[in-house]
């Protein structure tokens, strides 16, 4: 009963469209409340305790990077070179959308932040060229789900914490899943531009001289995922202090390189990363809390002994998994499901010998799935409401995406070595 009153108040807290931080809080004290011999201080020193980690510091420091890099003007070079990538292709500026949401997840780190830069950026430049809102806001939602598994994606961070799996490890552990996922879009759009007579944005394939200039332009941006993945590999920085540098390097680019930021432009990103990561550390720190009454209670363990007992093979419990956060992602937040879930999934699938960084991966996609997701996807929702779009048309739009989407879900659920592979051969 002391575990059944607080879940049950969180899933309705949720359902009401309550914010998810609150939600947590509000059933974790619910659980103290029901135990009159827990002090509340306890409460307050576990909600205190969740963010008393340098680990975390990590999170306020890769949304600052990738604020900084979007005020310094680094989007645009990136969009000119993805136009010189791909421009000449069937549906060319749909294909520098999945282009474009790849390169910029190196930086932002945030699916929503990459589908609302890329609504205002590249949706009004679509529709002028011919296509409907509806197709240029699928493309932008689904590509921007590339974005949380391409390091340093903010998911990682939180899924490494909160599971304490190495962050490194599941950095490089999402650069092939991204990549394919990316390819994979890209030939769908060009399927779909096809059969719609969506017209090529440059008439031939690029010479080597513009996409030397053109990469050359964009070199520094790019640059700056290897040296962070780099600096962790050879033990230059932890990923903390990677996140520190990342700014460092954003802010030089932005200040003293590319010239595109002054004071004002610097108070107005710096306010912007304070409440992004304002939002992100109060869902965990409220999480926190809720976790470690399910941990007194024993759940984490009373499920992998169900689980244990009932599921035999480790490829059927990921099927049911999947099943199982993807019908949830459709209700609630991605992160929201990852804080809150995966502490209980996790060791569950250690006992049936899946690599944790394996089923990070896997875990983290699913949740980006739910964000494109009727009823209450919130990458569906923020796209949305910039481009204008009604639900309905968006999601008749959406549906082939989404079928490649569950297709690279099985992929990486089944051949673990297409996240496993890199971290495996870099780290032994």
């Amino acid at each position: 009963m002391s575990v059944t009153l607080p879940i049950a108040a969180l899933l309705f807290l949720f359902v009401l469209g309550i914010p998810v931080a609150f939600c947590i809080f509000i059933a974790t004290l619910t659980y103290f409340l029901l135990n009159n011999h827990l002090p509340m201080m306890i409460l307050i020193q576990r909600l205190a305790g969740g963010l008393d980690s340098i680990t975390l510091l990590a999170i306020p420091f890769f949304i600052m990077a990738g604020v900084f890099m979007n005020y310094s003007g680094i989007s645009k070079r990136l969009l000119k070179f993805s136009e010189v990538l791909t421009g000449h292709m069937n549906g060319g500026l749909a294909q520098v959308n999945v282009i474009l949401s790849t390169l910029m997840g190196g930086l932002s780190g945030s699916n929503i932040a990459d589908a609302a830069m890329s609504s205002k950026l590249l949706v009004p430049q679509m529709v002028k060229r011919g296509y409907s809102a509806s197709f240029s806001s699928a493309v932008t939602a689904a590509s921007s789900l590339i974005t949380p598994i391409i390091p340093p994606g903010i998911a990682l961070i939180i899924y490494g914490y909160v599971n304490n799996v190495s962050i490194g490890k599941l950095f490089l552990a999402g650069v092939v899943p991204g990549i394919l996922l990316c390819l994979m879009m890209m030939v769908l759009v060009a399927f779909i531009a096809k059969k719609r007579n969506y017209a090529p944005i440059r008439e031939k394939r690029a010479s080597v001289r513009e996409i030397t200039v053109s990469a050359k332009d964009a070199f520094l941006a790019l640059l700056l995922p290897v040296i962070i993945i780099g600096g962790i590999r050879f033990g230059i920085f932890t990923p903390t202090e990677a996140g520190a540098a990342a700014v460092v390097y954003a802010l030089v680019l932005g200040m003293f390189v590319y010239k595109n930021m002054n004071t004002k432009t610097l108070w107005d990103a710096t306010k912007e990363s304070v409440l992004a990561s304002a939002n992100v550390l109060l869902i965990i720190c409220m999480a926190v809390g809720f976790s470690k009454f399910l941990t007194w209670e024993r759940v984490p363990q009373q499920l992998a002994s169900w689980l244990t007992a009932t599921v035999e093979s480790p490829m059927t419990f990921l099927l049911l998994v999947n099943l199982f956060l993807l019908i949830i992602g459709m209700f609630l937040e991605g992160n929201a499901v990852m804080i809150v879930l995966a502490p209980l999934l996790a060791p569950v699938a250690q006992s049936y010998g899946i690599d944790p960084v394996h089923f990070g991966i896997v875990f983290i996609f699913n949740g980006a799935i739910g964000t494109i997701t009727p009823p209450l996807g919130t990458v569906m929702f923020t796209t949305c409401s910039i481009t204008k779009v009604s639900i309905e048309d968006f999601v008749k739009e959406i549906m082939p995406f989404w079928i490649l989407l569950i297709v690279a879900l099985l992929m990486l659920t089944y051949i673990p070595v297409i996240s496993t592979g890199l971290p495996n051969l870099v780290f032994g």
